[in-house]
């Protein structure tokens, strides 16, 4: 018996919508829509974050580009990649959420990095965010500068991971030092808590990134183009 006009219509959306999950469907690919939602980048700059090879960077963003989820724009021999709305954002971060809650081994894998890299102490996140919005700590950015241009926490300071030991002198020693990255996984602030620390700092790291700051409906600040 034939497929009905109905069941043919809902196997034909369906498999539109199963294409976007496909398309999150490898670790890689995750990961690039995750640096793409700091801010654009080009194909030779997401190979180098992601330690790709810019034949398999190249592939990858293919399949997400067919999937709708990610632009590009050519200038030169240069293409430039980003999010085509906010809406792809939102998708990462309901997908790291029903990780978080449905998947044991997320929460197992960071306790076992946190462990490694001393900063399993409890932090209380509501507090030190109400903290860091009344501007009592020093609030470091610590992603590369063209991510802090697209969008940062209020009264945030630029400062590099790579450039954070020549900038110790800017921070002022009596007063805790906050450093956020991209996110909750994101290894570049628990780097800078780490050198912070050794070098007598107070530092603590906050786990959200610009993304979450916005999705909780807080101000986020840009100051590129």
């Amino acid at each position: 018996m034939p497929p009905t006009p109905g069941r043919r219509f809902k196997t034909a959306i369906y498999e539109q919508f199963a294409r976007v999950s496909k398309a999150l469907a490898s670790a890689h690919r995750v990961e690039l829509v995750e640096l793409l939602a700091q801010g654009p980048r080009t194909v030779d700059a997401l190979a180098r974050m992601a330690d790709m090879t810019l034949a398999n960077t190249s592939a990858h963003l293919q399949v997400l580009r067919g999937a709708g989820l990610v632009e590009s724009t050519r200038e030169g021999l240069f293409v430039t990649y980003r999010l085509p709305d906010p809406s792809v954002a939102d998708l990462l971060l309901a997908v790291r959420k029903v990780a978080e809650a449905r998947l044991a081994e997320v929460a197992k894998v960071t306790r076992a990095f946190l462990a490694a890299n001393s900063q399993l102490e409890p932090v209380d996140e509501a507090a030190l965010r109400a903290r860091v919005r009344r501007g009592e700590v020093t609030l470091l950015d610590v992603r590369p500068p063209e991510e802090f241009a697209s969008g940062h926490i209020p009264g945030a300071l630029s400062v590099p991971l790579p450039a954070l030991v020549k900038e110790l002198a800017r921070l002022p020693r009596r007063r805790e030092v906050v450093a956020y990255c991209r996110g909750p996984y994101c290894v570049l602030a628990i780097e800078a808590v780490k050198q912070l620390r050794a070098r007598g700092f107070k530092a603590v790291r906050l786990e959200e990134g610009v993304l979450d700051w916005a999705a909780r409906g807080l101000r986020v600040e840009r100051t590129g183009a």
